[in-house]
């Protein structure tokens, strides 16, 4: 209600100042009473802070964390903070987002810290009076947490999200852990960039553990040491991450400078050098703050935001005012990521299919909706679930980012009997259903894709908005199969911004089509270097594969492994890559690191894949029990690849076990595909 209050009266200026707005607050509320320490650890930990402070729910968790965090630790340091604040702003907490129970964390973790002071006899009375101060308050602030519309049915909401975190973990990518290896940090360790502010602070939270340790400050240790925790576990709690860190972190590093000060007993010495720090400091803020509003930060790296108060470019806008201008009749169908986008701008006249929520919709719907995305436009899954829900129209993603690579039939939709393309642009396109009632429409309508323009419309002035246009529309003309249309695209998008990761990885794809494969090598360097990710490195790994250059392509999957958050998939090329080299028992290491790496329970496909590439580890090192023993195995969780029986068979054969042999390759041949006459 409030979003939308803000949008009526705003539109999206308003709801991007909202966001600057609580980003503000909640560094306000971390430096209230701050150290020079905290005051520099809250310039690194701005960039997280911000990305958790987009116009979202969670951006409210963030503020009230900060002042909980703040009037908590104010009592623990002096004992005079107003705690009667605490259940005040728990009954906006409650009322605002599902994140309250990170409030109730804090209270739990304060009491403990108290706890732990009382076995100290110099500490002792001091954390008695704070702790009968506090207990009072602390048991109001959690009765308010009832002053909400669902009174105790809140809880029941947090235990249904819980039960739902591991579809979370699969499918949101915030969800996901911090990769915690040598490459990964130094990749992303950058003067101008802001990606590496993470690891600085989980740095710094590792100084200030061992300072706290030193001077038996416990409680603030264990805080500090499962706040990184929790964010190495999970990349959503960066923020709150970030709020520990400058509020404990600082106060313990603070007073551990003060210590050093006092021993060096050199007070110019140190204020020199306390300057030093701050102008340095100040300095990376002022250039990173220069790279953020020129945009080369969002330009140069994987980024769907844009600098400056307005939509940003993804969203299907422009489609979703094509569907509603023409009034197109029943419902529509939309991919996961812009399904909240749709139920805000094309609601409540179309419901959407899904959207980022767990509950309702469960992992159940979003295993249907990847696969309906995958499946061709005429298949029977689309057929069923579009008479189950009245679709008559899709709107789909289709900009070069979290878009067009999980909508692989673009073509096929647009050569379709069933559905026709009625709207395309190089970020959305929409397809409506032939049936009666949209007879009309498809008539006046109806677009031809091998000749839609795209840019659709590009008339911007600014530099940003004009290499997003040409990288989008890039991508969008390949995936219709118009490799010349998009190299010149490409082209256009490196003249406006030569610095694009992105664009030097779309344009190595297509250097590599072109067999030009020293120019896709090095633009696929240069992409890796601009943006250490998993999709560039995956990229060299294929480029070194095609040349036969089995041990750098192999490497090549070992780095876009460390990059990855979820590095199953990497994993799995890498052991195959060492396969490749006949190097097996690099393989059946980089095997047992793929099975180790499944997060969301075991994948049939996926555990027959490392079943299969054990056995041919297994048989090049000349032990055929070994390998027919996992060959079994593979064929026993996937009996229905023929090339898994076939190799299963020459395995029998070598051992001479003729009709376990002639019976593996009868299941190959009732497996294996019909030729077409």
């Amino acid at each position: 209600m409030i979003f939308y209050v803000l949008y009526l009266l705003g539109g999206y200026a308003l709801l991007s100042w909202l966001g600057a707005a609580v980003c503000a607050g909640t560094v306000f509320l971390l430096l209230r009473r701050a150290s020079f320490a905290a005051v520099l650890l809250a310039l690194l930990a701005i960039p997280l802070i911000a990305i958790r402070t987009t116009p979202r729910a969670e951006m409210f968790t963030v503020l009230l964390f900060a002042a909980f965090l703040s009037l908590l630790w104010e009592h623990h340091q002096t004992g005079g903070a107003r705690l009667w604040l605490l259940p005040v702003l728990m009954i906006a907490w409650v009322n605002l987002h599902l994140g309250f129970a990170a409030g109730l964390a804090l209270l739990a973790a304060y009491a403990a810290t108290e706890v732990i002071e009382l076995f100290s006899v110099s500490h002792r009375q001091n954390a008695v009076l704070r702790l009968r101060r506090f207990w009072p308050l602390a048991v109001g602030t959690c009765v308010a947490t009832l002053a909400n519309p669902w009174g105790w049915g809140i809880y029941r909401a947090l235990i249904r999200q819980e039960r739902a975190m591991s579809d979370h973990s699969r499918a949101i990518a915030e969800w996901s852990a911090v990769p915690l290896n040598w490459f990964a940090v130094t990749q992303k360790i950058s003067l101008r960039d802001t990606g590496g502010a993470l690891y600085l602070l989980l740095a710094v939270s590792a100084v200030a553990v061992l300072a706290a340790l030193a001077r038996r400050r416990i409680g603030a240790a264990v805080l500090i040491a499962g706040a990184a925790f929790l964010t190495v576990r999970h990349v959503r709690f960066e923020a709150l991450f970030a709020v520990v860190v400058v509020i404990i972190a600082g106060a313990v590093l603070s007073d551990a400078w003060q210590s050093c000060a006092e021993a060096i007993e050199q007070p110019a010495f140190s204020s020199v050098l306390r300057m030093a720090f701050a102008v340095v400091v100040l300095g990376l803020a002022g250039l990173r703050s220069a790279d953020l509003i020129t945009g080369r930060t969002y330009l140069r790296t994987t980024s769907m935001a844009s600098f400056g108060t307005r939509l940003s470019w993804w969203f299907p806008e422009r489609a979703a005012t094509f569907i509603e201008r023409e009034n197109i009749p029943g419902q529509i169908f939309n991919e996961y990521n812009e399904g909240g986008f749709i139920a805000w701008r094309l609601g409540p006249k179309y419901r959407d299919y899904i959207d980022g929520r767990a509950i309702p919709f469960g992992s159940e719907l979003f295993n249907r909706n990847n696969r309906l995305v995958q499946s061709p436009p005429d298949s029977p899954e689309w057929q069923r679930d579009a008479d189950r829900y009245d679709i008559s129209t899709i709107i789909v993603p289709i900009g070069r980012y979290d878009a067009l690579q999980f909508f692989p039939v673009l073509r096929q939709f647009c050569s379709s009997e069933t559905w026709r393309p009625v709207y395309l642009d190089e970020v959305s396109a929409v397809f409506v259903r032939r049936r009666p009632d949209t007879a009309q429409l498809l008539q006046r309508s109806e677009i031809d894709c091998a000749v839609a323009p795209l840019p659709a419309a590009s008339t911007h002035a600014a530099k940003a908005a004009m290499f997003n246009d040409w990288a989008n529309a890039a991508a969008v003309l390949l995936a219709l199969g118009h490799a010349d249309e998009a190299f010149s695209a490409i082209s256009n998008g490196l003249a406006i911004f030569p610095d694009s990761a992105f664009a030097h990885f779309l344009r190595a794809r297509m250097l590599m089509d072109r067999g030009d494969f020293r120019g896709a090598e090095k633009d696929s360097q240069t992409a890796a270097a601009l943006e250490p990710n998993t999709a560039s490195w995956a990229t060299l790994a294929d480029l070194y594969r095609r040349e036969r250059r089995s041990i750098e392509a192999a490497q090549a999957w070992e780095h876009a492994a460390d990059q990855s958050a979820r590095p199953s998939g990497a994993l799995l090329s890498l052991a195959y890559a060492w396969l490749e080299a006949r190097r097996p028992q690099d393989a059946l290491h980089a095997f047992d690191r793929a099975e180790r790496s499944l997060s969301g329970g075991p994948e049939t496909d996926y555990l027959a894949n490392v079943a299969h590439g054990r056995a041919t580890a297994w048989a090049m090192l000349g032990n055929l029990n070994r390998a027919i023993s996992y060959e079994e195995q593979t064929v026993r969780l996937t009996p229905g690849r023929a090339d898994d029986w076939m190799l299963l068979a020459d395995l029998y054969g070598r051992q001479n076990r003729l009709a376990d042999a002639q019976r593996a390759r009868q299941q190959a041949s009732r497996f294996a595909p019909t030729a077409e006459h």
